[in-house]
């Protein structure tokens, strides 16, 4: 790998770990409705893609299905888990990703698992199950059983893509406009204040949907599928590691998060799985999801 890809990938841990803070900002402290931002996100993620949107995919249920599940819908709960639970346990929690993609490979796909990979599996979920235990954790863990519920959701999305033939563009397209169609009626019937909120703080708030939106899923997204397609899975999905680790940084710095020796043990032992489970990818899933199961 050459110095600025390698340069392009920390930049894309750091833009996917910063939005993690971002979003618990816009729905603590601007207040934003969780569905409502992960409505407005989608919704500029769509319109930004719009091009991309024609000609209407083959088999477009299963298509809207899967778009949803890799993005507003994880996303969704991802926002809500972040109202209560703090940007560095949610960071370590989504580390699940990895292990549900490969249990439901296995579910869904036949996929075989030999004993490198069920250990990763194992560690995994011993050390989210230990960072949840830490005072800070156990502190948010309503708000962490969301995060856990998007990692589900996003898990069983990125098993979906092996069986569509999109390209990434499109396929962040589709995940937009779909996304932004089913939240809003959602977001309108179960949550309130969404305008109040809005216009207490247009600006905060039009920053993190753009940001999100634009620079996270447009901009991060695209990188990231083509440094994958320049340089082997295997390679760039240990890297994307350092996303919980710039998130757990940033969180300390910019939001006052908590981090004790316990949720740090934690983290390490769950990051050692992922690594196992990345570095002995297989073949019934898309391995470039792995580390990163929402678009």
């Amino acid at each position: 790998m050459t110095f600025r890809s390698f340069f392009l990938l920390v930049a894309i841990c750091l833009v996917w770990a910063l939005n993690t803070i971002v979003s618990k900002l816009a729905v603590s402290d601007l207040g934003l409705p969780p569905l409502f931002y992960a409505t407005l996100r989608s919704a500029v993620v769509a319109l930004a893609l719009l091009p991309w949107l024609r000609p209407l995919p083959d088999r477009f249920l299963f298509v809207a299905a899967v778009a949803l599940s890799v993005s507003g819908g994880s996303f969704a709960l991802l926002f809500i888990g972040l109202t209560d639970a703090s940007p560095s346990a949610a960071g370590i929690v989504s580390l699940t990703g990895a292990p549900l993609t490969v249990l439901f490979a296995i579910i869904l796909l036949r996929e075989k698992v030999h004993w490198r990979r069920a250990l990763g599996i194992a560690l995994t979920f011993v050390g989210v199950g230990i960072a949840v235990a830490s005072p800070s954790g156990w502190q948010s863990s309503i708000g962490l059983l969301f995060v856990g519920a998007s990692s589900v959701v996003g898990a069983l999305g990125s098993v979906g893509l092996k069986r569509i033939s999109l390209e990434p563009l499109r396929m962040q397209a589709w995940a937009g406009a779909v996304s932004a169609i089913v939240l809003l009626p959602l977001s309108l019937a179960l949550e309130q204040g969404q305008v109040a909120a809005i216009g207490a703080e247009p600006w905060g708030g039009l920053a993190a949907i753009l940001f999100s939106g634009l620079v996270v899923s447009v901009g991060a997204h695209t990188l990231y599928f083509r440094l994958l397609a320049k340089h082997d899975v295997n390679l760039i999905a240990p890297l994307t590691l350092m996303t919980p680790v710039f998130t757990v940084l940033l969180g300390v710095s910019l939001t006052g998060d908590e981090v004790g020796p316990t949720l740090v043990s934690g983290a390490l032992v769950a990051a050692a799985g992922v690594l196992l489970i990345v570095l002995r990818p297989g073949r019934n899933y898309l391995k470039a999801m792995l580390v990163r199961t929402r678009l």
